[in-house]
C-alpha cells in the first residue's frame, strides 16, 4: 500500500535512502529536487498549490512524494550484544506527533531500534515522517503482536527492562546504573505502562519534578531518559 509523504527534508531523506518513491509532486519547476529525481529515474509532476493541498493536509513546503508503505524490521535486526545496547519499547503510543518526536531523538542518540505493538498503537505514516524530519528513514522500527512476550524474549538474550513510571515502587532515573543492555519502556500519556508490561520491568524509574505540573509529554520523557542512559553507557 502506498501513501504520501511531504516536506522538503522528509522527501530528501527518502531520496537519499532510495526509498520506493513512485512519483514526486512539486510546485516549483526550478526545485533542485528535480535533478535528484532525474538521476534516480523517478517521475515527477509540477502541479498547482490547490491540487497539492488536496493530496496532503499538512505543511508540505511545495514537495510531496508517493511512496511505498514504510518498512518494519524483525526483532533480530535490532538486538545488540554490546553493553551499550538500547532499545525503546512504546506501550500504547497513539499520537503520531509523539512517535515522530521520539524517532528523532532515537536517531540522534543511535538507539538500536523501537518496538511498537500492533494493536492500540500508532503506525508509521506521513505525519510521523514529517515530525521526525526524516529520522523515520534511519531508525529501525519493529512491530510485535505481543509486547509482553517480546520483552520476555529480550530478557532471555541479556537485556534489562526499565519502565518509565511514577509509582511508589519507582526510583529516580539517576539511581540506576545503565551499564548494561537496556530496553526502555515508555507508556502512553493517559494510561502509562499497562499492567502486564509493567510486570516485566526489572526497574521502574521516574523523572524528578519540582514544579507545579507533575507530568511531562511522553516524547519529552523519552528524550530525557534516553540521554541519561546514553550518558552512562558511553
Amino acid at each position: 500500500m502506498s501513501e504520501y509523504i511531504y516536506g522538503k527534508n522528509v522527501v530528501l531523506e527518502a531520496l537519499k535512502q532510495e526509498k520506493g518513491i513512485e512519483e514526486l509532486f512539486l510546485l516549483d519547476s526550478s526545485s533542485p529536487i528535480i535533478e535528484i529525481a532525474k538521476k534516480s529515474n523517478i517521475k515527477y509532476r509540477i502541479i498547482k498549490k490547490e491540487e497539492m493541498n488536496k493530496l496532503v493536509s499538512g505543511l508540505h513546503q511545495g514537495v510531496v512524494a508517493l511512496v511505498d508503505d514504510y518498512k518494519y524490521y524483525a526483532m533480530n535486526d535490532i538486538i545488540n550484544k554490546e553493553r551499550n545496547a538500547l532499545i525503546l519499547a512504546l506501550d500504547g503510543f497513539e499520537d503520531p506527533h509523539n512517535l515522530g518526536a521520539v524517532l528523532r531523538t532515537c536517531e540522534a542518540t543511535n538507539v538500536d531500534g523501537v518496538i511498537l505493538p500492533k494493536n492500540r498503537s500508532v503506525r508509521l505514516n506521513s505525519t510521523v515522517a514529517k515530525v521526525s524530519v526524516g529520522a523515520i528513514e534511519y531508525v529501525k522500527v519493529v512491530e510485535v503482536t505481543n509486547l509482553t512476550r517480546a520483552l520476555k524474549d529480550l530478557k532471555k538474550t541479556g537485556y534489562w527492562v526499565v519502565g518509565a513510571e511514577r509509582s511508589d515502587k519507582s526510583t529516580t532515573i539517576w539511581d540506576i546504573k545503565y551499564d548494561m543492555p537496556i530496553v526502555l519502556v515508555i507508556g502512553s500519556e493517559g494510561k502509562g505502562i499497562s499492567r502486564l508490561v509493567k510486570e516485566e520491568c526489572d526497574f521502574l524509574v521516574e523523572i524528578p519534578m519540582t514544579g507545579k505540573i507533575n507530568s511531562l509529554n511522553a516524547s519529552t520523557s523519552a528524550a530525557i531518559m534516553i540521554y541519561e542512559i546514553r550518558r552512562q553507557q558511553r
